[in-house]
C-alpha cells in the first residue's frame, strides 16, 4: 500500500467517486460522451463517442462493478463497431444516436487501435465472450496490416492523424507503433518481435549496433545526425525528418506495452522526472515545445492560437496522460513516486470545484478545453487500479 496521510487517502478516495459519478453522467445508452454536454461542448462535437477517449474509458468502465458502466463499456464498442467503415478502420466519432462517422482530415489511425485494445480487455473482464465482436476485429486489424511497412513491421500514416492531431509527426510515429505493439501482443499477430526489434531501433537510434538491413542503417543515420541521445525515444521517424521534442504520451506507451527494456524504461522515466514533466500537475505532454521557428513547425499548428508554445499538444498539460504516467511508475515498481504522482493527478482534476479539465496551459497552468472530460476520470480510476494491484488495469 502507501504511507501516504490522511487528508492525502481522502481526496483518492474523493477523486474516485467523482470520477465515477463523471462517467456516469457522461453515458448514453448509447455510449460514453468524451465530455461533458455544455454549449461549447455541443459546438467542438465534444458530446460524441470517441474511438480513442471511448476506448480508453471502456477499459476503465469494465470492472468498475457499477452496472451502468460496464454495460455502457459494450455499448461504447458497439456504437464505433456499428459505424466501422467497409475497409475495416474504426471511426475517429460517431454521433450517438448512430447519424454521423467522422474520419479525420488525413484519416484516425489511433481510434482503431485503441478499439481493439478495449475489445480485448471487455472479452477478458467484462460480460461477452471471447468471439465478440469477431468479424469487426479482423476487418479492423486487416485495416491496420495494410499500413504495415514489410520489413520494419511498423505502421505508417499521415502527419497529424493520431491523438496529437495539430503535431506534424508522420511516418513512423511512437505512440500509434507503441500501440500497434500493444495490438499484436493481445491478439499473437505475427511479426510481433520485428516489430519490437524495429521499434527499438528506429526510434532509439542512438545504439552502437547497426541494424542489417540498408534501409534501417540509412533512417538511423539521418535520425542521429545533428542530435544528441535525448533519454527518449523519438516522437516519430519519417526518413530524412524525426521529432525530439520529447513525447512523453508515446515514451509512457512503450513502457506499458513491454517495449522498452528495463534500462530504457528507467531512463524514461528520469529524463521525464528531471525535466519536471509532472509538477505541479501530471503531464506535461512534450518536453521541448515546438516554436514558430522550429523546421517542423506547421501553419496549422497556429491557428486560433491553440498549438503555440506551452499549448494543447504543444506542451500542455493533459491529465488523462497523467494517469497512464502513474500506470507507468507503478509497473516499474516506483510505487512511492506512483502514489505522490497519483495524488497530484486527484488535486488536478479537483480544480474548479472538481471541473475534470481537459488541459492547461504548461506553464500559466491556465485551464484550457472542455469541463467533464470523460477521460481525465477513466486514466484516474485505471491509475489507482494499477497501483491496488488490480489484474485488470490495463
Amino acid at each position: 500500500m502507501t504511507d501516504l496521510d490522511a487528508p492525502a487517502l481522502a481526496l483518492l478516495d474523493t477523486c474516485s467517486q467523482a470520477s465515477l459519478a463523471l462517467l456516469e453522467r457522461n453515458l448514453t445508452p448509447h455510449g460514453i460522451l468524451a465530455a461533458l454536454r455544455t454549449e461549447a461542448a455541443e459546438a467542438r462535437r465534444y458530446t460524441r463517442i470517441f474511438g480513442r477517449d471511448a476506448a480508453i474509458c471502456v477499459i476503465a468502465m469494465c470492472g468498475s462493478g457499477v452496472p451502468a458502466l460496464e454495460q455502457g463499456a459494450v455499448a461504447s464498442l458497439d456504437a464505433l463497431a456499428a459505424q466501422q467503415a467497409a475497409n475495416g478502420q474504426i471511426p475517429k466519432y460517431v454521433d450517438p444516436e448512430g447519424r454521423d462517422a467522422d474520419f479525420w482530415y488525413l484519416g484516425c489511425i489511433d481510434a482503431t487501435l485503441w478499439w481493439l485494445i478495449a475489445v480485448d480487455h471487455v472479452r477478458r473482464h467484462g460480460q461477452v465472450g471471447p468471439s465478440h465482436w469477431a468479424r469487426e476485429v479482423s476487418r479492423a486489424v486487416d485495416w491496420l496490416l495494410a499500413q504495415e511497412h514489410q520489413h520494419f513491421r511498423l505502421l505508417q500514416q499521415n502527419e497529424a492523424s493520431d491523438w496529437a492531431d495539430i503535431m506534424p509527426r508522420s511516418g513512423y510515429v511512437l505512440y500509434s507503433n507503441a500501440l500497434w505493439y500493444e495490438v499484436k501482443r493481445r491478439y499473437a499477430l505475427d511479426h510481433a518481435e520485428a516489430t519490437q526489434h524495429h521499434f527499438n531501433h528506429l526510434f532509439n537510434p542512438f545504439q552502437r549496433d547497426l541494424p542489417e538491413y540498408h534501409r534501417a542503417r540509412l533512417l538511423q543515420h539521418y535520425a542521429r545526425r545533428g542530435r544528441r541521445d535525448p533519454g527518449l525515444y523519438l516522437s516519430f521517424v519519417n526518413l530524412a525528418v524525426v521529432g525530439d521534442e520529447g513525447d512523453v504520451f508515446g515514451n509512457v506507451l512503450a513502457i506499458q506495452s513491454g517495449l522498452a527494456d528495463p534500462a530504457m524504461a528507467h531512463r524514461i522515466v528520469d529524463t521525464i522526472t528531471q525535466a519536471h514533466a509532472g509538477e505541479p500537475y501530471p503531464v506535461r505532454v512534450v518536453l521541448h515545445p515546438l516554436s514558430r521557428q522550429h523546421p517542423l513547425w506547421r501553419a496549422y499548428m497556429g491557428r486560433h492560437q491553440q498549438n503555440i508554445v506551452h499549448q494543447y499538444h504543444n506542451g500542455g498539460i493533459w491529465p488523462f496522460v497523467g494517469g497512464f504516467w502513474v500506470m507507468a511508475l507503478a509497473r516499474l515498481g516506483l510505487h512511492e513516486q506512483a502514489w505522490s504522482e497519483l495524488v497530484r493527478l486527484a488535486q488536478v482534476n479537483a480544480l474548479d470545484d472538481w471541473r475534470f479539465t481537459e488541459w492547461f496551459h504548461g506553464r500559466t497552468l491556465a485551464p484550457m478545453g472542455m469541463a467533464g472530460q470523460s477521460w481525465n476520470a477513466a486514466t484516474f480510476l485505471l491509475a489507482r487500479r494499477a497501483l491496488l494491484g488490480g489484474e485488470a488495469a490495463y
